[in-house]
């Protein structure tokens, strides 16, 4: 497949075929973030939020651990909402929505905080973020946060060497082709989406930079959930993550340590 940049249509099916495998091969977001969203956004008992591409519930898991009341989950992927319904049968409070977020019906003013976890990309920001101030109070919380796969500040030595085998792969919102940063660490465009929809004050961002450490096998499945992957012919997909496991074993003794960047952006409604 020739280089392009995969569409919102494409992202919102790509990754509810082995949701089982996303959820156990994605690596967890770091506990700073919620402890900020309960120090700084009033997350806790009584909170009332909606929560953007919930996914297989990464996220969703911690925000109902921290306390939240009620949550709202809007998943565009009906295989993705129905995993999450399984997933989170008999949790009181979550409710999960199928439906795209331009779509869904919600009450204005109703939520203390929403969120949305590596998955705001996929979306036109000023239009999903004008609908996210309608949906909050005044002085109820915004958040939306990414894992980003990379750092653009330090040597990678795994994709360096798996630059030629992923050459021509199509690029997710993330990461367009062609733009200099990933998304989720632009932050001077992060914040010019907030400031331009005229609602949200005290804006903020917070980036914190670690590593996780994968055996060959985990960097497979890991892989293997990137929505790149998903639009590929099953034999292509299968042959690339056959090499990057091959490379994992044969180049990093099969123990292989990515840089991850994790990008918090809040934002008080006014």
């Amino acid at each position: 497949m020739s280089l392009r940049d995969l569409s919102a249509e494409e992202g919102r099916r790509a990754f509810g075929e082995n949701a089982a495998n996303y959820d156990a091969a994605r690596p967890a977001y770091p506990d700073w973030v919620f402890d900020t969203l309960q120090s700084r956004c009033g997350l806790g008992p009584g909170t009332r939020l909606f929560e953007i591409g919930p996914g297989t519930g990464l996220a969703t898991a911690q925000l109902a651990a921290r306390g939240a009341t009620e949550i709202l989950a809007i998943e565009p992927d009906a295989r993705l909402a129905d995993f999450l319904a399984r997933k989170f049968a008999g949790l009181r409070g979550l409710a999960v929505m199928n439906t795209t977020f331009e779509d869904a019906k919600l009450e204005p003013g109703r939520f203390d905080l929403g969120a949305a976890a590596t998955s705001l990309h996929w979306m036109d920001q000023r239009v999903a973020l004008a609908k996210v101030a309608n949906a909050l109070r005044s002085g109820g919380w915004w958040a939306a946060w990414w894992n980003v796969y990379g750092d653009p500040e330090r040597d990678d030595a795994f994709h360096e060497a798996t630059k030629d085998l992923l050459a021509n792969q199509p690029k997710s919102p993330s990461h367009y082709a062609g733009l200099p940063h990933p998304f989720g660490l632009d932050t001077q465009a992060r914040l010019g989406d907030l400031d331009s929809i005229g609602a949200f004050e005290e804006m903020d961002v917070d980036i914190r930079k670690w590593t996780v450490t994968m055996s060959s096998a985990e960097v497979r499945a890991f892989y293997a959930t990137f929505s790149q992957f998903s639009v590929l012919e099953p034999s292509e997909r299968e042959r690339l993550l056959d090499g990057l496991a091959e490379i994992a074993d044969k180049q990093f003794a099969g123990r292989v340590e990515r840089n991850i960047c994790t990008a918090l952006y809040t934002a008080r409604r006014r």
